[in-house]
């Protein structure tokens, strides 16, 4: 990453009508959220307020882009039997879905075929991708993410998200 790289905000704001996220790994451990997470594991009881001090920037940023026409798309490959991460993940997915994303699960299974990309990633427009790079333990690996815009590169990660997103479960249909 140089330091003129944009970040996330950036190339999300500059996106026309296609944000989409293809997800894959069965645990994260992003400092921002290992308090709610370490609750929830605690109590069973996960934040799903759209409108807290957790989720509301978020919930603006999403619900802003797609007023201006963006749809937004979250794909995620998960093992089976899922992990506790995906269980939590699971269930704040009614904040994605209330902020305006739409979301589908593939269990890992049913993708053994599809070329995905080495990491997550987002991917604007078709065009340009941002890479998410984690550590082992699933925390930021810094500088945190990459960004790509070359023409393969696209292509690749916009094919796999749209094979994931076409096999995929729509998160009210998908258990876990």
């Amino acid at each position: 990453m140089s330091l003129n790289e944009p970040g996330f905000d950036e190339l999300l704001a500059a996106c026309r009508h296609s944000a989409v996220h293809l997800e894959m790994r069965d645990e994260y451990g992003v400092g921002d959220e290992a308090e709610d997470f370490e609750n929830w594991q605690r109590t069973g009881r996960r934040d799903v307020d759209p409108a807290s001090p957790y989720w509301t920037p978020w919930v603006e940023l999403i619900r802003s882009t797609v007023a201006r026409g963006v749809v937004v798309r979250r794909a995620r490959v998960v093992s089976e039997p899922v992990t506790d991460y995906i269980r939590y993940e699971h269930a704040g997915t009614v904040v994605n879905l209330h902020a305006g994303e739409q979301v589908r699960w593939l269990p890992r299974r049913h993708a053994s075929d599809i070329a995905l990309p080495g990491n997550d990633c987002w991917v604007f427009d078709g065009e340009t991708v941002l890479f998410n790079h984690f550590t082992g333990a699933g925390d930021w690996s810094p500088p945190g993410w990459e960004v790509r815009s070359e023409a393969a590169v696209a292509h690749l990660a916009a094919t796999a998200f749209e094979a994931v997103w076409e096999r995929g479960v729509p998160h009210e249909k998908y258990w876990v």
